[in-house]
């Protein structure tokens, strides 16, 4: 039973959880064009090498220091994968600084064009998967885990005390993001930065600085969007992160690109349709029906829904 006599509800709440995970990506995509316009290809592979680094701690560095343990409460994981989370953002917020620093703002004081710095993204994504192949393997991975029974709730719907914990966290970050751009110091001139750079170097705005707080923001939160993935998926694979691109680019281009209260909107609606949509076609065609939702907002209003109009 559903709100609507075709469609489950039980979707709609996966597809919330889901869409939790694609906005926590999504937000720091859209805060890294917003800043340096730039559509990064790579950070879909940001996500899964965060996925990749929080394995590594939970899976060699623990168990080596004593520290171990499957089952936390509910959940199918333990108390390691919270040690690890942070430790993957921080890993992967100070590599996108670094990748910034030896590739993309060399190009940017050459002059190089968007496209260019969009096709540089591109070979970064190619290298970072590359890297975790190498380190890894392309098998596919898991977090040490449990099994847990489903909360069933009225309407007959079943959440996993994991898909709560993802939208719980989901939920915490993006606040935390609205709080930084809103009332902090470096959040203000991020915006202001992102409205007119030119002028905002010359009110005294650290640009540089700028930018790599956009590029730390950017990739801490798709570290924790990549080992929440992985953690609603209970599987890590190399191309994780490069599969989760489409989904990621239909939500910034739904909520307006650049936007990031608009990226969470947006990311809502295309985690929701593409869950709903798995009750009429196979699964796999899930990532199709993002790419249509992206191509049918490029094509009624290519600035999104809160974008401008013009």
């Amino acid at each position: 039973m559903g709100f609507l006599p075709f469609v489950k509800l039980g979707l709609v709440a996966n597809g919330i959880i889901f869409g939790s995970v694609i906005a926590l990506g999504a937000i720091g995509l859209t805060l890294v064009y917003g800043i340096l316009k730039l559509g990064n290809f790579a950070h879909g592979d940001y996500m899964a090498f965060g996925a990749y680094v929080a394995f590594f701690i939970v899976d060699g560095l623990l168990p080596r220091a004593g520290i171990e343990g499957a089952g936390l409460g509910p959940f199918t994981f333990g108390f390691p994968v919270l040690i690890a989370l942070p430790l993957s953002a921080i890993v992967v917020a100070l590599g996108a600084i670094a990748l910034d620093l030896l590739i993309y703002r060399r190009l940017r004081q050459r002059g190089a064009s968007t496209a260019i710095l969009m096709m540089a993204s591109l070979g970064v994504a190619i290298a970072i998967r590359g890297l975790v192949q190498l380190i890894w393997t392309g098998d596919t991975q898991h977090y040490p885990r449990e099994s847990r029974q489903v909360y069933h709730l009225p309407m007959d719907v079943r959440i996993p005390p994991d898909g709560l914990f993802v939208a719980i966290v989901a939920v915490i970050l993006v606040a935390g993001v609205y709080v930084l751009l809103t009332y902090t110091k470096i959040g203000k001139a991020m915006r202001a930065t992102s409205d007119n750079p030119s002028l905002a170097l010359v009110t005294g705005i650290n640009t540089k600085h700028v930018v790599w707080w956009t590029w730390g923001i950017g990739g801490a939160l798709a570290a924790i969007a990549g080992v929440l993935l992985a953690v609603v998926q209970a599987q890590l694979l190399p191309i994780m992160g490069w599969k989760f691109l489409i989904p990621l680019f239909a939500a910034v281009i739904l909520g307006g690109i650049g936007n990031p209260y608009g990226a969470l909107i947006g990311a809502l609606v295309v985690g929701v349709s593409m869950e709903v949509s798995t009750q009429w076609i196979n699964p796999s065609y899930k990532p199709a029906v993002a790419f249509a939702i992206m191509i049918g907002v490029l094509l009624a209003r290519p600035r999104g829904i809160f974008g401008d109009s013009q």
